[in-house]
């Protein structure tokens, strides 16, 4: 197979994080016979060093051309960055905001779970971690409050920030017919997140998805109000297979579910678009503070990897593959820093790659 792959190595990090992940693919493309050609576009705080703007119509034109997107983190210190001195429109998240939004990139999955050998890093008792964890955040991206009106006015000379929460049916069925098909290929269960007891936009929610329901007999759902999931996490999360919320809910959720798994450098990422156009890239952020320094997980991006792979290009080997080599090598006893813990031998961000890379082949 030859896959045409649109990289974005983003900012911070980055750029660490995603040349493990690409030569990671360039072994299972060695070792399987597939091809992977890359085309480097910048997005973030690069484009705007660069160009003045998060991202460029010609960069977006690359991606929309591409089977898959590859992408690091973007962005960087809220506090000192020039990046943070411009209008909101023009700071790096803008760019992932319009790059998901232009390729209809409306189904974000972030995977948490636990393995056997980073127990000790989960900050959850024993008794509450039991044999471990296995669970799928199915994230609507591209409606909500994120996306909706908002704009600050003074009224009485009081200033009023105004921010709308809209979703239509037809966003909230096709993210959840992502979440139950998902669900049929894991443990059959699914948990939709709302706040119904408040809001009228969760009421819709909550409508469609017990409609979306019907087709899917062989799948258990039930419903939760968002407060309520929020403790469940960290309460009993081994409750939970596929977690299925809206924009803003799903942002704060997967998040917490990152921290639970030990390091949210360990949590891979993708957002799909209908079919199986998707974007893939790392769960935690650019982390500007060790840039440059080799001591960055690249274990998130190389999972994203996997699920690039198992999602856009049907090729379940070798996903599998890639996260078997993870965890063998993670059972090998090597840590990044950020896993590091007693007995364990720490590496770098390359030797982490490069011992990844050695377990494929």
């Amino acid at each position: 197979m030859n896959c045409n792959l649109a990289v974005i190595k983003g900012d911070g990090i980055g750029p660490e994080i995603v040349t493990e992940a690409m030569n990671v693919l360039d072994a299972v493309g060695e070792k399987f016979g597939h091809t992977f050609s890359y085309e480097q576009i910048l997005m973030g705080g690069a484009s705007i060093d660069v160009h003045g703007k998060p991202l460029t119509e010609e960069a977006l034109e690359i991606a929309r051309n591409s089977d898959a997107v590859l992408m690091g983190s973007i962005g960087g210190n809220t506090s000192t960055s020039p990046w943070y001195q411009l209008p909101a429109n023009l700071r790096p998240e803008a760019g992932l905001l319009a790059l998901r939004k232009s390729l209809g990139l409306f189904a974000n999955i972030r995977p948490a779970y636990l393995y056997e050998e980073l127990k000790k890093a989960c900050p959850l008792r024993d008794e509450i971690i039991g044999d471990g964890f296995d669970m799928v955040i199915m994230r609507e991206l591209t409606g909500g409050l994120y996306f909706g009106e908002r704009h600050t006015e003074e009224v009485d000379g009081i200033k009023v920030a105004t921010d709308t929460l809209t979703y239509s049916e037809d966003e909230i069925r096709r993210i959840a017919i992502k979440a139950f098909d998902i669900a049929r290929k894991r443990k059959k269960h699914v948990i939709s997140v709302d706040k119904a007891n408040v809001l009228d936009s969760s009421r819709l929610w909550r409508s469609v998805v017990e409609e979306v329901a019907k087709g899917y007999e062989d799948v258990t759902y039930e419903h939760m109000l968002v407060d309520n999931c929020a403790m469940q996490l960290v309460n009993n999360p081994k409750q939970f297979d596929v977690i299925l919320t809206e924009n803003m809910f799903g942002d704060i959720l997967s998040d917490e579910a990152s921290m639970i798994t030990g390091s949210i450098g360990m949590l891979s990422s993708a957002s799909l678009a209908e079919g199986k156009f998707g974007l893939y890239e790392p769960s935690h952020g650019s982390a500007p503070d060790i840039a440059g320094q080799d001591i960055a997980n690249p274990i998130a991006t190389i999972l994203s990897v996997a699920m690039m792979l198992r999602y856009s290009f049907d090729l379940d080997e070798e996903a599998n593959a890639v996260e078997q080599a993870v965890k063998e090598v993670l059972a090998d006893g090597y840590r990044t820093v950020d896993i590091m813990s007693d007995g364990m031998k720490q590496v770098g961000c390359k030797e982490m790659g490069q011992l990844i890379i050695e377990k494929i082949k």
